[in-house]
């Protein structure tokens, strides 16, 4: 027999770990010294200890590493754990395979403009949300030409809910689409969020509306006038190609703060994106 300093030394483990897995019931001593509390362990339980480390090393969590021993799980039940486990390190591959693409990209900017940039981008999942919005055409994407719509959009919009007793319920939102006589024009759609049902532009003098959830968004925060906002746009572009993704729909902004300084103004810039 080995005490369970010895024991704990052949299995490769801590005499902590061997306590808890005692009152855990994984593992049980073969004996123990009435007087002394002593724990002693026979040579053929280092095979179910064995066990537990390699299972333990699967990923598996101590009930289950249990359950397999006790021969509570059938061999279906063990494959299909197995393969769950095997999903889960697939999936955890590849979300490090992506962090590592990220990593590399972060250290080429670095390289190349001698400086940790200030532009920071995080993929995220953006929920759907119901809007009021009004729609009108710009000449071009170029600001100068998106600048004189937005704005007065937004203002009619405001006006129009007002009148209908329609309360906004959070930050607005603009997003902007591709003119369909395809002349270069482009759609600029200035929207609130509101908890009113969905309704025609002509019963309300507006639309109500559900924006679609976007799965995947490359999102940046600008700080400042949109007139200034070309460096966070190339910023979130650079990310979108050099880590592997591409656009995968019309972006949008999100306005989180307006006040009548422009210069403080803060907005999120959200890029649907895919990987091919």
């Amino acid at each position: 027999m080995f005490n369970i300093g010895d024991f704990a030394k052949h299995g490769r483990v801590s005499v902590r770990m061997l306590r808890h897995y005692d009152a855990i019931g994984l593992l049980r001593p073969a004996r123990v010294d009435r007087a002394s509390g002593y724990r002693f362990y026979e040579a053929a339980q280092l095979a179910r200890l064995n066990r537990v480390i390699a299972l333990k090393d699967l990923g598996f969590t101590l009930q289950q590493v249990r359950d397999v021993l006790d021969e509570r799980v059938d061999a279906a039940e063990l494959r299909g754990m197995l393969r769950l486990r095997r999903a889960e390190l697939a999936a955890a591959m590849a979300a490090d395979a992506q962090r590592l693409t990220r990593v590399e990209a972060r250290l080429r900017t670095i390289e190349s403009e001698g400086t940790m940039s200030a532009h920071d981008v995080v993929v995220k999942r953006v929920p759907s949300v119901r809007v009021a919005e009004l729609t009108a055409v710009a000449a071009s994407y170029e600001p100068e030409d998106v600048g004189p719509v937005i704005g007065p959009l937004f203002t009619e919009l405001c006006r129009r809910m007002a009148e209908a007793g329609v309360e906004g319920a959070g930050p607005a939102v603009a997003r902007y689409e591709d003119a369909p006589d395809g002349d270069g024009a482009v759609l600029v759609r200035a929207a609130v969020p509101v908890g009113a049902a969905p309704a025609p532009a002509g019963e309300c003098g507006f639309e109500v509306v559900d924006l679609p959830v976007i799965e995947e968004a490359a999102t940046i925060v600008h700080r400042g006038s949109m007139d200034d906002s070309m460096g966070s746009v190339q910023a979130l572009a650079r990310f979108v190609d050099e880590n592997g993704y591409r656009s995968a729909g019309y972006a949008r902004e999100l306005y989180l703060e307006c006040p009548d300084d422009q210069a403080a103004w803060v907005t999120e810039f959200q890029e649907p994106v895919s990987r091919p």
